[in-house]
């Protein structure tokens, strides 16, 4: 006897992929999602948020996701939904009351993140809980964490699952967590991320810290995480679906599936993932214009998305009309001119240095060249509040 899920995350409906509309592509998983449900004996689906991919989305995504919400209610099996950092949680919360009679369960409040959806089998009861996007200082004191940071949001949500496991819930009940996060295996308190990122999600980082460690998580037996793109375990109980769609060319190696969730008491969840159908593949190639128009190797790209990269010493004349004559779905253009010894500089050009740089660190490059000495450490400090705080203000203008 066992539960079982299918869990998923990220759909962000609505996006567009370098202008391409992707609701065709989108409609396309749902379908398939339900297709699974069905024929896959799902006990309930697990949607760790983003939704949406804007907090206030267009009117195709709002129809689809309609769509989307009358066809789960139809198949009869239960949905528990969470609102991602993409997500504006009061929009997506309205009407949850309602939703839930049609066993769609949202999760968009911090304060019912301790308010599970029990389900039933042979072996007892199973409580899912829902612990939306947490913005570090918009629900700190609603939460009464002891600090403004990832770690200690998530760990009074914790607090407060485990408190009604222990006291409201039958002995013996196994427990769901849906988070939307960036969770790293550990503790999350020095080690650098082990985990596979894309450009298409959102920075979340506060204090320069983005991430929090899996052990905030210990004593659940499933953790249904959303954020990251790429499928991934964390721990043996924690792991990442993936979106359902590739969102930008970073994840043009990434085999999208949804994952498949078996839960039995007392042993690890068996996880297997189930590719989801992608319309296009993305492939990322580079070279001179020249070779690229006329290698013979390179017609098996003619349907596919492409991001080329050129390399000759400067930018051709109308190169991406030349390429989209035979690469029609040519999307994205860079130019890397190929290193030629007699040219060598030390100088990084303006891309160069911008390269894996954050906010904070472009912010104190600025200071130094523009004094000649690097920011002090209160300097410092007041920088990175002046960036947790523009990235906050622009957070609650998404989402609240």
């Amino acid at each position: 006897m066992l539960m079982r899920f299918l869990h998923t995350s990220d759909w962000h409906l609505g996006r567009r992929f370098h202008g391409e509309d992707l609701i065709p592509a989108q409609r396309a998983f749902l379908d398939h999602m339900v297709a699974t449900a069905r024929t896959e004996a799902i006990d309930a689906i697990l949607v760790a948020g983003d939704i949406y991919d804007r907090a206030i989305p267009s009117l195709d995504a709002v129809r689809l996701f309609n769509r989307a919400l009358h066809r789960f209610a139809d198949l009869g099996v239960p949905i528990i939904m969470i609102s991602g950092n993409h997500d504006s949680a009061h929009r997506l919360g309205v009407g949850s009351g309602l939703f839930a009679r049609a066993g769609i369960h949202l999760r968009t409040d911090p304060d019912t993140c301790d308010v599970p959806v029990v389900l039933n089998d042979a072996d007892g009861p199973v409580a899912v809980y829902g612990i939306p996007y947490l913005e570090p200082s918009m629900v700190r004191t609603q939460l009464e964490a002891e600090a403004a940071s990832h770690r200690a949001v998530l760990t009074a949500a914790l607090h407060k699952i485990h408190s009604d496991l222990t006291n409201h819930q039958p002995a013996g009940t196994r427990s769901v967590v849906l988070a939307h996060a960036f969770v790293t295996p550990g503790t999350g308190q020095s080690e650098e991320p082990r985990v596979e990122e894309s450009t298409s999600e959102r920075d979340i980082s506060v204090g320069g810290v983005a991430h929090v460690g899996a052990d905030v998580f210990d004593g659940i037996d499933y953790v249904a995480l959303g954020h990251l793109h790429g499928p991934q375990k964390i721990t043996d109980r924690a792991h990442y679906s993936g979106s359902p769609l590739p969102y930008s060319f970073s994840e043009a190696g990434h085999t999208k599936s949804f994952t498949l969730v078996d839960l039995t008491p007392g042993t690890t969840p068996t996880v297997t993932r189930l590719p989801c159908p992608t319309p296009h593949r993305l492939e990322r190639i580079q070279g001179p214009l020249e070779d690229l128009l006329n290698h013979p190797d390179h017609e098996t790209l003619k349907d596919a998305w492409l991001e080329v990269t050129l390399t000759d010493p400067a930018l051709p004349f109308e190169a991406m009309a030349r390429l989209r004559r035979r690469f029609p779905h040519t999307l994205s253009l860079k130019h890397q001119r190929a290193f030629i010894p007699a040219q060598a500089t030390d100088t990084p050009t303006y891309t160069q240095r911008l390269q894996g740089r954050t906010e904070l660190d472009i912010a104190c490059d600025f200071i130094t060249d523009l004094r000649g000495s690097a920011p002090t450490p209160d300097e410092h400090a007041l920088l990175q509040q002046a960036v947790d705080a523009a990235r906050v203000n622009e957070q609650q203008k998404e989402t609240v």
